[in-house]
């Protein structure tokens, strides 16, 4: 099996206990990834592969999927009121609400998914916490057996997406030599 992840972007967020919930019921991971290592060094969440045995040598750090945790307080349902603001001397109602820790799993490949033994793997289980994740965008060009692949997943549901070859600002210019610093007459003297 072969996989590269070539560009990935994120800006999924997630409540926290829903990732450790997936983690909980025992999602079906790749094959070459034994388990899940789940910690938390302050507000953040590293969610590191831990290889199957004589994939990859137990000094290689495998893939890791880093968030930043934050507490959000979520409000429930406003009620309906008639008319404007509480009258002088009425107390307003207060919303209830609770405050919850969100996993953000926000950047580039280089912040959300870092080291690269089992990145492409590591990658796939990203995409199965894309699919839960109510807000945020998942985008992502891979490479699977001699393949580009593209992925786009928008608040929890996939997209279509395609990989599109266009020619660079740079290609039309390519057939013009360049600037001749040696004969340039406003420069040599």
């Amino acid at each position: 099996m072969s996989g590269r992840v070539y560009h990935l972007h994120s800006t999924l967020e997630l409540p926290l206990e829903e990732v450790f919930e997936y983690f909980e019921d025992d999602p079906r991971l790749p094959g070459e990834i034994e388990d899940i290592d789940i910690t938390r060094r302050n507000n953040t969440l590293i969610v590191r592969a831990v290889a199957t045995e004589g994939t990859v040598s137990k000094y290689t750090p495998t893939a890791q999927l880093k968030a930043s945790v934050t507490e959000v307080r979520v409000y429930e349902e406003e009620p309906q009121r008639a008319g404007g603001p509480p009258a002088w001397g009425e107390e307003e109602e207060e919303i209830p609400s609770e405050l919850v820790e969100f996993a953000a799993f926000k950047g580039d490949k280089e912040t959300v998914l870092q080291n690269t033994a089992l990145q492409y793997q590591m990658y796939e289980v990203l995409c199965d916490i894309a699919r839960l994740a109510e807000k945020g965008t998942l985008t992502a060009i891979t490479e699977y057996d001699g393949e580009l692949e593209a992925t786009k997943i928008v608040d929890g549901e996939e997209r279509p997406a395609s990989v599109e070859v266009v020619e660079g600002p740079n290609a039309a210019q390519n057939d013009q030599p360049g600037v001749n610093w040696r004969d340039n007459k406003f420069i040599s003297g």
